[in-house]
């Protein structure tokens, strides 16, 4: 490995190539440049070794579950391979370290009272009146009402958005996939009513972002999350989740489990709609979608009990 270059560098050429092969790396190439500046402010000379890895890892959270040192350490294995092309000293550090990186935390799942408190927060934002709050409170309740991930919902254009149709147009977002989402006709209609006050303050383009600030540019994700923080704080919220609080992304995952419940309280053929449902929230994976029957409290009581009256009916037919 070089002394000319600094770990920026490298880590900038290493996302350089990866990105080249198709990976966007938005979340991990963030980290990655947030590890490099950590080596290079350290002094660190001569190859990654694991003590530094270790440092970072641990050290910007040293409070954190094991979890979150092991989906660091997830981020930043690649990386030291990459190194070690250059430099056969460089260490890989073990990937079973902290254990594994990826498990399924359960989701906060909000009251139907939750998510009309939220709407009302966002409502009643300052300036009162104002396109701030407007827009918030039709972000927030799209979310909720379709299971949009923040980046789908942010990302919207106005042409992505058919009023007339009930459809919204999911452009390459995660895994690269694009889908059509019909929506239900009361959230056409708040979407149709935020269209005519967003036309008052900004001209709506085809192009323009559908969710935007007064001034017309698109939401930021960093300063959404922040006022989402702030509403929550408001509200009191306490988690019911395995997460610390509730999360903007809970609000997909109670999009799911209300689907599920409803499902299986009309007496629905569960595992052809769950393809459906896989392909609607844009799961790459169905078995992503299956998770929540065993993963959240609520549907896997629900299934327990499915189970049992299936059961019951087995032994009594066998009786017979």
């Amino acid at each position: 490995m070089s002394p000319r270059r600094s770990m920026q560098v490298l880590v900038q050429e290493y996302l350089h190539e990866r990105r080249r092969l198709g990976f966007s790396l938005a979340i991990s190439g963030t980290q990655l440049m947030a590890f490099a500046r950590f080596v290079d402010r350290s002094g660190h000379r001569g190859p990654l070794n694991c003590r530094i890895i270790l440092d970072w890892v641990q050290g910007q959270r040293p409070h954190a579950e094991r979890i979150t040192w092991a989906r660091r350490l997830e981020v930043i294995r690649p990386f030291a391979k990459y190194c070690t092309r250059f430099d056969p000293r460089t260490e890989v550090p073990d990937a079973r370290l902290f254990g594994r990186g990826h498990r399924r935390l359960t989701p906060h799942v909000y009251s139907d009272q939750e998510i009309m408190d939220l709407l009302r927060a966002a409502r009643e934002m300052a300036p009162r009146g104002t396109l701030r709050p407007a827009t918030y409170e039709a972000l927030f309740g799209l979310i909720a009402a379709t299971g949009l991930r923040i980046s789908e919902a942010l990302h919207l254009r106005c042409a992505d958005v058919d009023l007339v149709q009930g459809i919204l147009t999911i452009r390459q977002t995660k895994f690269r996939k694009s889908r059509l989402v019909p929506v239900h006709a009361t959230t056409t209609e708040a979407l149709r009513q935020y269209t005519a006050f967003r036309r008052l303050w900004v001209p709506v383009r085809p192009e323009a972002f559908f969710f935007v600030s007064p001034s017309g540019a698109g939401l930021v994700n960093r300063t959404v999350h922040n006022v989402f923080e702030q509403i929550r704080a408001r509200l009191g919220w306490i988690a019911r989740g395995d997460h610390a609080s509730p999360r903007i992304h809970d609000l997909r995952h109670t999009f799911v489990c209300r689907r599920v419940q409803q499902w299986h309280r009309q007496g629905t053929t569960i595992d052809n709609a769950m393809v459906a449902l896989a392909t609607y929230v844009g799961h790459a994976k169905v078995s992503n979608t299956y998770w929540y029957l065993t993963g959240v409290p609520e549907l896997m009581a629900m299934a327990g009990r499915n189970f049992e009256q299936f059961a019951s009916k087995s032994k009594e037919g066998g009786r017979g």
